[in-house]
């Protein structure tokens, strides 16, 4: 009542810009708080329509990795050494931007008491933060801000799952609205640059946010046992079986890939862990370390942390 009292007393010009004051400051609390979520509605995955890597970086690639006091100090650009699709495109309209990544990431990590899930690593909301980093000074990064209904809270839509074109090209990569190049899946051109092969253990592809190393699909039959087979090493998460709950909130349908609580681990059922890991050796780390691996099947980049996580923070790109 007195709110309103106050407002009736003010002249015409001065109420117009008590409202503009208003309006601009929501709009500056939207502006911060980023675009607002897309309403999809989508239920079904559809196969991936990838956008052929074919152009090149806008800059030259531009990454740095050096081990001081403590911490493996990370200093690039973003842009990857090899090519691209054609940004922007029908599904994503962002050209890729320079940007200015600089992440001291734990040099000499160990496991957790607890294991840390990709979402609640970056405690800041969708999209959710990078797994890690790639030895081009690219980001893992598989999560998505797309969401069903657009609400967060509920069910996020599985980038690699099609049901939403997001433009990804051959690399299995896109753009965010900031201009970041990142990685949902196998770095394709990445690994050919690295002579990846079926025939050997994977080389090391990049590094994860806890500072272990990441690999990509092939290592040891036996974690423990250089000179055994070379297997391509299996995710032990798996699709549920039904149907999802209904209703206002709920997509329905059969759990087909389409979101990412269309999965669950099942331990054993595969070669790695809750966090697409293992303790084992490597060409790298012959006296053992606990390494990830992107694996063919979901979750692909791994959605859990074995150590403590820093958070990835990105500056700003530059102008």
């Amino acid at each position: 009542m007195l709110l309103q009292r106050w407002f009736s007393a003010l002249g015409r010009r001065w109420r117009a810009a008590v409202v503009a004051c208003t309006v601009l400051g929501v709009g500056w609390v939207a502006w911060a708080q980023g675009p607002p979520l897309r309403r999809l509605f989508v239920v079904g995955t559809q196969p991936l329509r990838l956008v052929a890597a074919r152009e090149d970086p806008p800059a030259e690639s531009q990454a740095q990795f050096d081990r001081r006091h403590g911490h493996r100090h990370v200093a690039a650009n973003g842009i990857p050494d090899h090519k691209v699709g054609q940004f922007p495109n029908r599904g994503n309209p962002n050209a890729i931007r320079e940007q200015r990544y600089q992440f001291n990431l734990p040099a000499d990590p160990q496991p957790a008491q607890r294991i840390t899930p990709l979402h609640d690593a970056g405690r800041r909301g969708p999209p959710n933060m990078p797994f890690g980093v790639a030895t081009n000074g690219v980001l893992f990064d598989p999560g998505t801000a797309e969401f069903y209904g657009g609400d967060p809270r509920g069910w996020n839509y599985e980038a690699l799952g099609g049901a939403v074109p997001l433009g990804i090209d051959t690399n299995h990569a896109h753009v965010q609205p900031g201009g970041s190049y990142h990685y949902h899946g196998l770095p394709t051109l990445l690994l050919a640059q690295l002579d990846w092969s079926r025939d050997r253990h994977s080389p090391q592809i990049g590094w994860a946010a806890d500072g272990f190393p990441i690999y990509a699909v092939y290592g040891y039959a036996d974690p423990k046992d250089p000179q055994s087979e070379i297997a391509a090493l299996r995710s032990s998460y798996r699709l549920k079986r039904g149907n999802r709950p209904g209703g206002a909130r709920h997509p329905g349908g059969k759990y087909d890939g389409t979101f990412i609580q269309d999965y669950e681990y099942v331990a054993g059922a595969g070669d790695l862990d809750a966090c697409n890991g293992r303790f084992c050796l490597t060409p790298e780390f012959p006296e053992g370390t606990y390494a990830y691996f992107l694996t063919e099947e979901w979750p692909v980049i791994p959605r859990a942390f074995r150590g403590t996580p820093v958070n990835l923070r990105m500056r700003p790109p530059r102008r």
